[in-house]
């Protein structure tokens, strides 16, 4: 059994020092591998990062993240990822990562994913230039997210995104955002190559369980939602459960 820490949109700013380290006083008696799911900025300043990143240091499990919109809003979006990887985070952007966690290779493939809807409501290569490079965006962070999951060799593969991959959890939200919040091309990229969890967080005012069209089970992890420093989902053998951490934990 592998069990896994989760967490998206963090959105720490310079004034946020000391406020998630005390939470995670337990982590390696919980979880044996801490994934962040993007937004770990507000306003994507690598000084933020820089803050959040003394909190991730030297932590007792291997932490794993990708980056949310927020941490591209100013451009220094290589900044930010430099920051938090000299905390010993390893940030994944349409790569894939494999470690072995009691006797199991576990592998995370990594993006931000982009928006654009979903089927019978999602938009198209059509139109104006501006249109067709939106909808361009998405399918090549979704390409590159099936190839990284393809590449792993891992007993056990999990897809960590910011944008979401389905819509069951964005139940919640306006309806009129959806396009914003993910795409249906990312559920099609796990679907095709296989994965045993979805991570992803972005929707703040969504559902935590989903699933994809193939049956993979997602699980968006924003702090909005899970109301904790992280959720714990335990893998064995493809299968999903979770147990939301409470004690001591809620932000």
């Amino acid at each position: 059994m592998i069990r896994l820490a989760a967490v998206g949109d963090l959105h720490f700013g310079v004034d946020s020092a000391g406020t998630f380290r005390p939470k995670l006083e337990r982590l390696s008696d919980q979880a044996d591998l801490f994934l962040l799911a993007g937004d770990l900025t507000r306003f994507g300043d690598p000084s933020e990062a820089a803050v959040l990143a003394e909190e991730l240091t030297d932590l007792p499990v291997p932490t794993i993240a990708v980056l949310g919109n927020h941490d591209y809003h100013s451009n220094q979006d290589r900044g930010v990822r430099k920051a938090v990887e000299a905390a010993g985070v390893s940030v994944l952007d349409g790569e894939g990562i494999v470690l072995e966690v009691d006797g199991l290779r576990v592998g995370v493939a990594g993006t931000k994913g982009f928006g654009g809807g979903f089927a019978g409501a999602c938009g198209s290569e059509f139109g104006e230039p501006e249109m067709k490079a939106f909808v361009a965006h998405t399918h090549q962070v979704s390409d590159r997210l099936a190839s990284a999951l393809a590449d792993l060799t891992a007993d056990l593969k999990i897809a960590l995104l910011h944008y979401s991959p389905i819509k069951g959890t964005l139940r919640g939200e306006r309806l009129e955002i959806y396009p914003f919040l993910g795409s249906y091309l990312l559920a099609e990229a796990v679907d095709r190559v296989g994965a045993d969890l979805v991570l992803h967080g972005h929707a703040h005012h969504g559902a935590e369980k989903g699933v994809t069209p193939g049956g993979i089970h997602v699980r968006n992890v924003a702090l909005p939602v899970i109301k904790h420093a992280y959720n714990l989902y335990c893998l064995r053998d493809g299968e999903v459960g979770s147990n939301a951490v409470a004690h001591a934990l809620a932000p």
